[in-house]
């Protein structure tokens, strides 16, 4: 080929190879397959090193740059940067629509205003400019006035076309971000070379775009969301979007990546409910959203109504609730379990995380503490996501003074002041007293609670003010309660004695699985539980004399060899039932008259024998237990967590990160229409 044929040939590469980049990297619809388009790029490479005089800034070649720079150069913004205003509730949201529309009808404005909503991605915010469809310059947010150059790093972008559509001189803004995929493998990858992990994907995306090589941005797998056109920079050849919405489209037409999760609302209640659903369901994407951003739609009133000193008027960020805060540990206190464990819990200055006050976070065990270097007066990141109980994250270090001082695991417990031990090879310390009055009144609300005898208002306040007034102490006193016990204790009117007392007397016909989980064995979670149910639950007239009898009657040995239970549940069963205060206990309970629903399981060999079902997010028809109790019956198995070995995962509404683990390891996943179809009896 002559030098001009080479020339040609190359131009027309770089448009195929752009064409496709668009479809490939901005739409996710490529429509070569990858290694045709690798094919494309290497004849560009190829050509371009034999003819480097032809190579130019917007060849895709040029994505990774050559030598690292010494420094990014400061730079001044061609469209001053801004930043939003944060809101955290509705009422926030109704003063600033209000304060919209007085500040348009002062300027004879009608107030018939629309408004875009958008996803607010937590990334890197970036500023791009480009001369004739070409990109000359990406600079960060900086102060605002001046940013740095990091157009080296920029170009490494694949979804940042280096050559627009169109070619237009124009200066545009977006959201530079990582995925949690990519996230997870740099960290992964740090934690290999004894490096330090990134905090999170926001973080890592803006240490990434300062890096002074340009291969090391390469390897950090970048994206970017476009969503502002800020300047036309040659006003005759084309005319700005008339409102937010069509400017999306136009960005979009000319190749950026634009984010699809957007809405025109014309109302504060449209709003709340684009903001509400992407509150539940911000997690289901591949990269962090921590609000949405409410833009005026109309441009031209965008422009009316100008800026205040950090801020556009036009514009504001309605934030989620934040699922970490900062706040100080006041104090570390151990709280004693059902099972006699010992937890430390950090009693911290009441701070609202994720939508709540919280002022507890649990520290977990006496590892974890000194692992994190938790100390009383610390500095520390608080988190809470959904019904997550609240966990102390990390202190912070730097702002410590010298007076925090260090958590010790007391030697005695906190309660009833016997010693405390830790079994070898576990992280937890127990107290060493059986009967320990703090042990007696978690084992008290567990067997009350939802998963136990679910005794409708029977919660852990009450069953702490009849231990203080010495109504009860063990299980057998609950079913000796009068309504003239309760009458005169506060909390108590004639009307709410009488429904706790029918509560309890509705408590007395059981499922045995649940019972045998109520009692607070340790270890006997509520699958060992129907475990053991199943091991008499097909003979008549079951009784809990029959119950103590048939279980007295095993040795370790026999415990173990039911399939799924291990050597310390084993352990923990016989010692259970060959001991004579528990055994008392029972005794007392059949005398008062509790009484075992017997629920036959299938003899018939169904379509769910033996297959393994975990469930995740909620139901319309069903509620959890119900839907487990029916898995059951069907000889089906419950468990906790996704493995290889799962058959089904049950997705109901607001499923969890179950779901995505399912998808990643090909277990078969059903709705609720699904999963009723499946236990549908014939």
């Amino acid at each position: 080929m002559t030098k001009s044929e080479v020339k040609n040939r190359i131009e027309k590469l770089k448009k195929e190879i752009n064409y496709h980049s668009y479809f490939y990297h901005v739409l996710d619809e490529p429509k070569i397959s990858d290694a045709i388009w690798d094919s494309l790029k290497k004849e560009l490479f190829d050509l371009e090193q034999k003819f480097p005089e032809f190579i130019t800034s917007d060849s895709p070649t040029q994505r990774v740059g050559g030598k690292p720079l010494p420094k990014f150069e400061k730079v001044e913004h061609v469209v001053r940067q801004w930043s939003f205003q944060d809101i955290f509730e509705r009422k926030e949201l109704d003063d600033f629509l209000a304060r919209v529309k007085k500040m348009l009808e002062k300027k004879g404005i009608k107030d018939d205003s629309k408004y875009t909503c958008e996803l607010k991605i937590d990334g890197v915010h970036i500023v791009l400019i480009y001369e004739k469809g070409i990109l000359v310059r990406a600079l960060t947010r900086g102060d605002g006035k001046v940013g740095e150059d990091v157009t080296q790093n920029i170009k490494t972008i694949k979804s940042i076309p280096l050559h627009l559509r169109k070619d237009v001189s124009v200066v545009v803004e977006g959201e530079i971000w990582m995925s949690d995929k990519a996230f997870k493998k740099l960290n992964k990858k740090r934690i290999k070379n004894k490096e330090a992990e990134f905090a999170n994907p926001r973080n890592a995306a803006a240490g990434s775009i300062r890096q002074l090589d340009s291969k090391v941005t390469a390897s950090r797998e970048l994206d970017c969301y476009l969503y502002d056109l800020s300047k036309i920079i040659e006003t005759e050849s084309l005319q700005k979007p008339k409102n937010q919405f069509e400017e999306l489209e136009f960005l979009r037409k000319i190749g950026f990546k634009v984010n699809n999760h957007h809405k025109l609302c014309q109302s504060a209640e449209e709003i709340i409910k684009f903001w509400k659903y992407w509150k539940d369901h911000k997690d289901k994407e591949n990269y962090w959203i921590d609000g949405v951003v409410i833009k005026l739609n109309n441009c031209e009133y965008q422009k009316i109504l100008g800026h205040t000193g950090k801020a556009p008027r036009s514009a504001i960020a309605f934030k989620f609730p934040a699922e970490q805060a900062i706040t100080q540990v006041e104090d570390i206190v151990v709280q004693v379990g059902r099972t006699g464990a010992l937890t430390p819990v950090a009693h911290l200055q009441p701070i609202k995380v994720a939508g709540s006050v919280i002022s507890r976070a649990t520290l977990h065990n006496e590892d974890e503490v000194k692992k994190k270097d938790v100390r009383i007066g610390d500095t520390v990141i608080i988190q809470k996501a959904g019904d997550v109980i609240p966990e102390v994250v990390e202190p912070i270090k730097n702002l410590r003074s010298g007076k925090e001082k260090k958590f010790q695991m007391p030697k005695i417990c906190p309660v009833c002041s016997s010693a405390t031990f830790r079994k070898d090879g576990e992280a937890a310390t127990y107290c060493s007293n059986k009967n320990c009055y703090a042990q007696d009144k978690q084992k008290l609300i567990h067997f009350v609670s939802k998963k136990g005898l679910n005794i409708d208002g029977f919660g852990k306040k009450i069953v702490e003010q009849l231990l203080e007034e010495g109504l009860i102490q063990d299980f057998s006193d609950i079913f000796e309660l009068k309504k003239g016990d309760l009458k005169l204790l506060e909390r108590f009117a004639e009307k709410s004695a009488d429904n706790l007392i029918q509560a309890i007397e509705e408590s007395k016909n059981i499922d045995l699985a649940k019972f045998l989980f109520a009692l607070g064995i340790r270890y006997v979670g509520e699958e060992t539980a129907v475990l053991l149910s199943q091991q008499i639950l097909n003979k008549s007239q079951i009784t809990i004399l029959q119950t103590i009898k048939h279980f007295s009657g095993m040795s370790q040995e026999d415990f173990r060899e039911i399939e799924g239970i291990g050597e310390k549940v084993a352990e923990s069963l016989y010692e259970y039932f060959h001991n004579e205060k528990s055994l008392e206990q029972l005794e007392k309970l059949d005398e008062l008259g509790i009484k075992f629903i017997v629920k036959k399981i299938s003899q018939e060999k169904s379509k769910l024998q033996g297959k393994i079902f975990v469930l995740t997010g909620t139901m319309k028809s069903l509620t959890r237990e119900q839907a487990k109790d029916k898995i059951r019956l069907l000889n089906g198995n419950i468990s906790s967590s996704i493995s290889k070995k799962t058959d089904y995962l049950v997705a109901g509404e607001k499923a969890g990160s179950k779901l995505e683990k399912a998808k990643s390891l090909g277990v078969e996943i059903v709705d609720e229409k699904e999963f009723l179809e499946l236990i549908k009896e014939k």
